[in-house]
């Protein structure tokens, strides 16, 4: 009576198989599981990575629109100076002016504006804005001759193009023989 009837070791074969197919369903679940899980994490930290970002952009662009506002103080002050020293205004008044404009251009540049060097670099329609070409035979054709309005950047982000005009090649005088 020790062995077992054949009905029943064919039932323990039929078992064995349901549960080796059913272990490996749960294998392929769990990975599938572990899969999405991975996903969803690498997911979260590109968002993580990703806010973190705009927040520091953020902070350093803060003060964007308040130093859009103070660049045409800016100007003003330089136009002051100018007009001061063409009118030969008290040596003591100009030199006040400098001093207040030099002090103005330190709060801009701890802001992180820095002016965009425009005269007698090429003209760059990222940096610059052209208001005119004039014909120069002393200047390289497509170089900027003059700044009408100064350019700023904010931490390498244009906040202002410059105002300048532009040289071109001098067109050859019908008696040059060209």
């Amino acid at each position: 009576m020790d062995q077992e009837p054949d009905g029943k070791k064919g039932n323990q074969t039929v078992e064995t198989h349901d549960l080796a197919s059913l272990l490996e369903a749960k294998e392929h679940e769990c990975a599938e599981a572990k899969d999405r899980y991975l996903r969803l994490y690498a997911e979260f930290e590109n968002h993580k990575k990703l806010a973190q970002r705009d927040q520091i952009d953020y902070a350093k662009y803060a003060a964007e629109k308040v130093l859009r506002e103070l660049l045409p103080v800016a100007d003003n002050l330089e136009r002051a100076i100018a007009h001061a020293r063409s009118v030969n205004a008290d040596a003591a008044v100009v030199d006040g002016l400098d001093l207040i404009a030099r002090q103005f251009q330190d709060a801009l540049h701890k802001s992180g504006a820095e002016p965009i060097v425009a005269v007698g670099q090429p003209f760059d329609p990222a940096l610059h804005q052209a208001l005119a070409q004039v014909e120069s035979g002393e200047h390289a054709s497509d170089t900027v001759v003059e700044e009408a309005q100064r350019g700023y950047l904010l931490h390498g982000r244009i906040l202002r193009p410059a105002l300048v005009t532009v040289a071109r090649k001098s067109a050859p005088s019908p008696g040059d023989g060209a």
